[in-house]
């Protein structure tokens, strides 16, 4: 056992993993069925990834992300974004975390991993690269995860003013049967929306009688409270 690894287990508390398994749904049929965790809350994991992150050779990255427990997986995308941002000057080095990462996805399985790595690398590398990968893991992603990396990665686009892969995606993912993509989905349309207001009234004008309901009330959050009932009551 690696010593990130160590060093993220030895703050196990098992009461609060109970209430993390209740709130990630590792119950039987949900989204997270069977997912197991210390009880270590995410600021605790990153003050550990901060202080042993350099120690970490890419065996012990994929240690982390092989083990059964969450917390354990997050310190290795953690620790994947901090090589991956400190590699700036050394294009290698990152296109080797990005391979890394998109050759680890099925270890990204729930959406706080996907949420606190995706765009952090993917939407850093591909912010000047071309970006139809991400495309691709929005059309045909194995799961919901993959698919939520698609749309979440473009979170680092909107962060530099680019919008446009944002509404793409999203209009790939419009019609998605998952309640956490109609959340990501609308999540990262608000987020454009606080770049460009007028852009994603544009947007939402065609499609807000047909996309799911809770994608549209995280896109209009932001929105006057007499906008969003306009909206919510397909009066527009």
């Amino acid at each position: 056992m690696n010593e990130l690894m160590q060093r993220v287990i030895v703050r196990a508390d098992a009461a609060e993993a109970v209430n993390l398994a209740r709130f990630f749904k590792t119950g039987p049929g949900e989204y997270g069925e069977g997912d197991r965790f210390l009880g270590i809350k995410v600021p605790v994991t990153r003050s550990v990834v901060k202080e042993y992150w350099k120690e970490c050779s890419w065996d012990d990255l994929e240690e982390c992300l092989a083990s059964e427990w969450h917390e354990v997986r997050l310190a290795g995308l953690l620790a994947l974004v901090q090589r991956f941002h400190h590699a700036k000057k050394d294009p290698a080095e990152q296109q080797r975390c990005v391979d890394f990462y998109l050759n680890h996805l099925s270890a990204v399985n729930n959406w706080d991993l996907v949420d606190l790595s995706c765009y952090e690398i993917l939407g850093t590398w591909y912010l000047t690269h071309d970006a139809a990968p991400l495309y691709t893991l929005a059309r045909e992603g194995r799961t919901i995860w993959e698919q939520r990396i698609g749309i979440v990665s473009t979170m680092m686009f909107l962060r530099h003013g680019r919008l446009d892969d944002t509404y793409a995606i999203a209009d790939i993912l419009l019609n998605h049967p998952h309640d956490l993509i109609h959340k990501a989905v609308g999540w990262l349309l608000r987020e454009a929306g606080k770049r460009d207001e007028t852009r994603l009234r544009q947007f939402l004008a065609t499609r807000y009688r047909t996309m799911p309901r809770t994608m549209l009330r995280y896109a209009i959050e932001k929105f006057p409270a007499a906008d969003r009932q306009t909206f919510l009551k397909a009066e527009v």
